[in-house]
């Protein structure tokens, strides 16, 4: 984008929704040169200018293939841009949308902005209702749409790789017909770099419950995984200590480090598994039972599923005491004590 550009678009925004009194007369000769050039511009074909909207952001709805997940934003992951709505007293920069026909609830669908949707919003519902919603209005086809949502959010930390992997993984088929080398030549990048996300969309769910959240998961995490899930028996062992990881994790357990709350733990856990490593375990338990007749004793001592059984007695008890001791163990060994 030119300098000169940036300075339309900056006065644009500027007369928005200003009541702000004329200008001074010594700024009038500078604004009308701005203008007269600004027209010059657009004539040439120099400036695509665009009609900007202030508007009620509950007219507004996300895309239905908006590559952000709009349930997992929050005051909080959004707080840098409450914050700087706030101090700007508006919002800065406009959302991309697309009209909506024939829909009674909305007027615009948005393709890129839905962070900024959520922060209005957010103020609107918390003693800030005179912010409104700030759009750029297009038309344009779903894979359009699709790739200019994919290059204004790309290098976005906010936005995760599982999230952009599964966005990836709709696309492919929607827009491309199955076409990896298709859509990599239209998004301008490497087969080998969208291979690698449409590769991560294909988690086995059960991987995908093994990390603390989704968001979680990053393409270099499946890049780890890939070479084990090829192989039937390795990929047999990581499913099953994936469901262990989720389920320690579901009912709050707090031993063994808690892997199952760390992403990067989480990978090392299924490396293991994939590798043949025996998980770890939790120690055998001891158990133990005493037995009595007429002063005489002796004890059964026992690990937690271990095949051997050790009995201690008295070097001088009876034989008749050890028979009456034996037959009530057998008694309760058949029992499974």
């Amino acid at each position: 984008m030119t300098k000169k550009h940036d300075a339309i678009f900056d006065a644009v925004l500027s007369g928005i929704g200003t009541t702000e009194p004329s200008a001074k007369k010594d700024r009038g000769a500078g604004r009308f040169l701005k203008r007269g050039n600004a027209i010059g511009d657009k004539l040439n074909g120099e400036v695509d200018e665009k009609t900007l909207h202030w508007v009620d952001p509950a007219r507004c709805k996300m895309w239905e293939r908006h590559n952000r997940d709009y349930e997992l934003l929050t005051p909080e992951n959004c707080a840098d841009l409450i914050e700087g709505i706030q101090q700007q007293n508006r919002q800065e920069f406009p959302a991309v949308v697309r009209r909506l026909q024939g829909e009674k609830d909305f007027d615009y669908e948005v393709i890129c902005g839905a962070r900024r949707h959520f922060a209005i919003t957010w103020l609107r519902a918390n003693n800030y209702p005179q912010f409104k919603y700030l759009i750029e209005v297009r038309d344009m086809s779903d894979e359009e749409a699709f790739r200019l949502a994919d290059i204004e959010n790309r290098d976005r930390a906010d936005i995760s790789d599982y999230e952009r992997a599964k966005d990836y993984a709709a696309a492919v088929k929607l827009y491309y017909g199955g076409k990896q080398k298709t859509m990599a030549q239209r998004l301008q990048v490497s087969e080998a770099w969208l291979s690698r996300y449409l590769f991560l969309a294909k988690l086995p769910d059960e991987i995908v419950a093994a990390f603390p959240s989704s968001n979680d998961i990053k393409e270099l995490h499946a890049r780890a995984l890939k070479p084990f899930l090829a192989q039937p028996k390795a990929r047999e062992e990581m499913l099953s200590r994936a469901d262990w990881l989720a389920s320690m994790r579901a009912a709050g357990a707090t031993s063994y480090g808690m892997p199952w709350n760390d992403a990067v733990k989480v990978v090392a856990e299924l490396k293991k598994a994939g590798q043949g490593h025996a998980p770890k375990k939790a120690p055998a338990k001891e158990r133990k039972h005493r037995y009595t007749a007429q002063g005489t004793s002796f004890s059964m001592e026992r690990l937690d599923k271990a095949r051997e059984i050790t009995l201690k007695f008295d070097r001088d008890a009876s034989v008749e005491d050890l028979r009456r001791l034996m037959e009530k163990f057998f008694l309760d060994h058949k029992e499974g004590l």
